[in-house]
């Protein structure tokens, strides 16, 4: 089958929920309470070559020219993140050059708190510098990385909330909609992917412990005579009020586009101006 965007892109997505669950992801700017919450629900991921994905996403997205620049500059900032991981900045720092050259321009991640000690290494700032985006984008980022963080906030609480239920019921973790507005930068693409390889692994996570959970009181009701179907029945009523209340939550948090944002491509705000989430 002939490669397209759209196919690599759910590529990238695979390859992006692979490594939020890897042993060593709480290593990655940004990921660590993901990371670590998602590994403890879901597992590592068995047989996944993380970094030879991206090398391969980077080679077949060159080859579909111009239009799928973005996709090698998500490549080259996966390797980035997984050189960064293994403490091999200078690998680190060559592909995250590779990856502002394609196009990769989510300034906000680069304040995250695990990069700031970067922030005065001169090669680090110089391809900071070359970083363009609009204000419009950048809202957009800001917007993205806060969502990251509300909604890991938000599997920690259901998960929580979900330990010593009685009820058989499986609660879904609601997610916020990803913005469809038109870039005015394609980089922009790369951090929505970010954004909904995020929400599969909480959402994933979540269903799998909450399916757990059901199970096992299903077979304990089963065979017991002294179960308490009462208390089974609130918690099913509190689940699904909780789960309401996050969902009206998520819908409330979609990102709006802030009238007369300017659409000028222009550097990004200097380095340690811009706050992050984690």
């Amino acid at each position: 089958m002939a490669d397209t965007i759209n196919s690599l892109a759910s590529r990238v997505h695979e390859l992006l929920v692979a490594n939020l669950t890897n042993p060593a992801a709480s290593a990655i700017p940004g990921q660590g309470a993901l990371s670590t919450l998602a590994r403890a629900l879901m597992g590592a991921p068995q047989g996944v070559d993380v970094a030879t994905g991206f090398q391969d996403v980077i080679a077949r997205a060159a080859a579909l020219g111009p239009d799928a620049a973005w996709l090698v500059g998500a490549g080259h900032s996966g390797l980035a993140a997984l050189a960064f991981r293994r403490s091999q900045i200078d690998r680190a720092l060559f592909h995250l050059d590779a990856a502002v050259t394609a196009g990769f321009n989510d300034c906000v991640a680069l304040h995250a708190a695990p990069l700031r000690p970067l922030h005065d290494d001169p090669r680090f700032r110089a391809t900071y510098q070359r970083i363009r985006i609009t204000m419009a984008d950048l809202d957009e980022l800001v917007w993205i990385h806060r969502e990251i963080h509300l909604m890991s906030r938000d599997a920690g609480r259901a998960s929580t909330e979900n330990i010593g239920r009685h009820d058989t019921g499986v609660s879904l973790l609601p997610k916020a909609p990803i913005p469809t507005r038109v870039p005015n930068t394609p980089g922009v693409l790369i951090t929505r992917i970010d954004l909904a390889a995020t929400q599969t692994v909480l959402q994933r996570a979540i269903m799998k412990a909450d399916i757990s959970r059901a199970a096992g009181n299903a077979s304990v009701s089963a065979v017991s005579y002294n179960w308490d179907d009462a208390r089974a029945r609130r918690d099913a009523w509190r689940a699904d009020d909780l789960e309401s209340q996050r969902r009206q939550a998520a819908a409330a948090r979609a990102f709006v586009e802030r009238p007369g944002a300017s659409t000028l491509v222009v550097p990004c705000p200097p380095l340690g101006s811009l706050s992050h989430p984690s």
